[in-house]
């Protein structure tokens, strides 16, 4: 890794040179690095986290100020517990996991001593713009060497200290391995980022990770192919039979676990036929953690009814703008429902496509659920919070698409793979097959059990 403040231009052609090189790097070559990484990161931490510390104090006053948001605070601290052995460990299981370039996906006769496969290959230039979450850089800087990608990054000014910590150890790293250093370089100017925008002969794919207003700018600002989402507006639905154990223990997970991130809940769905069974536990279990919750006219009047004074002071009226907002924080939308279909239809127009939930105790109806509603993560009885690379067994993640095209939901080395076709024959005309006497013809046999 190199911090530089090169032009945009010059930066994008180092990269895409970068990748071409590190394509052909061995998996040992490039696990050496991920070894390389990962050690020192662990033998500077406490250099790393001083600097992050330096971070935490300006970031305070920001949000004292007004000028930043108690979510982007949080997801800067480096020394919330675990989280900096989370990030040593994803590097750690990203090189466990198998390389995924060179995988064979089809494999064609064509005719004898003519083959066709599809292989898996490098995207080429990543350009990952993100904000706070310093741990961004390991975890990209290790998905794209073990993925053969070269990556360009550019963080946010409240983590400027932590991000040239991390950098300058990584950069040390890299260079005693034979990963060129130029495979993963950290852009220090926020005017390099329009100018990288526009580098589109040279990076192939922009991942934003930040506000829905940096992907947003992003997106309206490229002609470069984005990865990214948004918002996480995130919902669960008690369905008429759903379980109250259940429901409480999925739905209290879902929103307090980490409150800022983007596969927290954002909105309840609740059937009207559970608004006096199973709504009042789970109100009460959010209640006890702090949630502040904002509901509609029949949630609001059922919780009332059972709910102890000081609980029932907590709740709010719900406003149409609350089911499309992402709150980040202890605050909960909560909208009744009269069905199932009704349930998937509010979802559909309100969710961003993130990751939703259903909680039943019916199979058909999880399926239904499952089936209908289009999002990129749909789980059934089970916490939004698995919405996550590492909890999918990915390593880690560069980030959560809810695109549509190539990758969708986390995306880990798989998703920074595209494929090339590649046929091997010996001196084959594709004028000799034609129908008539004297053509050759095809014989499409598949190849791929052998494989």
């Amino acid at each position: 890794m190199s911090l530089t403040e090169s032009s945009a231009v010059d930066i994008a052609k180092a990269a895409s040179s970068a990748s071409r090189h590190l394509a052909t790097r061995s998996e040992a070559e490039r696990n050496q690095a991920l070894t390389a990484l990962h050690d020192a990161l662990l033998a500077n931490k406490a250099a790393i986290l001083e600097a992050n510390a330096r971070d935490l104090r300006t970031a305070e006053q920001s949000v004292a100020g007004g000028s930043l948001s108690h979510s982007v605070l949080k997801r800067l601290d480096l020394s919330r517990p675990g989280k900096y052995d989370d990030m040593l460990h994803g590097i750690l299981s990203v090189r466990s996991l198998k390389d995924p370039i060179g995988n064979v996906t089809l494999k064609t006769l064509l005719d004898d001593g003519l083959t066709l496969e599809k292989v898996a290959c490098p995207i080429g230039v990543l350009l990952i713009i993100f904000e706070a979450r310093p741990e961004v850089i390991a975890n990209i800087a290790a998905l794209s060497i073990k993925s053969g990608n070269a990556a360009i990054l550019k963080g946010g000014k409240e983590s400027t200290e932590s991000f040239i910590a991390i950098a300058n150890v990584i950069s040390e790293a890299i260079a005693s391995t034979r990963v060129p250093q130029a495979s993963v370089q950290l852009v220090k100017t926020r005017a390099a980022v329009s100018d990288l925008l526009a580098q589109d002969s040279y990076i192939d794919l922009v991942i934003p990770r930040g506000s829905n207003e940096l992907v947003r700018f992003v997106k309206e600002n490229t002609k470069i192919p984005v990865l990214g989402h948004a918002d996480g507006l995130c919902s669960a639905y008690l369905h008429s039979d759903a379980d109250p154990e259940i429901a409480v223990k999925v739905v209290v997970d879902s929103k307090t676990d980490y409150p800022a991130a983007c596969n927290s809940l954002e909105t309840l769905i609740v059937h009207q036929e559970v608004l006096e069974s199973v709504l009042p536990p789970v109100a009460k279990a959010l209640i006890a953690k702090g949630v502040s919750l904002r509901c509609d006219l029949s949630s609001k009047t059922a919780l009332a009814e059972v709910l102890n004074a000081s609980e029932a002071e907590t709740l709010q009226d719900a406003h149409d703008s609350d089911f499309d907002t992402e709150f980040l924080d202890l605050t909960l939308a909560v909208k009744t429902t009269t069905d199932l279909e009704a349930a998937v239809a509010h979802v559909n127009a309100h969710s961003s496509k993130h990751t939703d939930v259903i909680i039943t105790e019916s199979a058909v109806v999880a399926n239904f659920f499952m089936k209908g509603v289009d999002s990129a993560g749909v789980f059934w009885n089970a916490s939004t919070r698995f919405a996550d690379g590492m909890r999918y067994g990915f390593g880690t993640e560069v980030g959560i698409s809810t695109n549509k095209i190539h990758s969708r939901g986390p995306v880990g080395l798989d998703g920074l793979t595209i494929y090339k076709y590649l046929i091997r024959g010996n001196g084959h005309q594709a004028g000799d097959y034609f129908d008539g006497e004297g053509g050759r013809k095809y014989k499409h046999e598949n190849l791929q059990q052998t494989l």
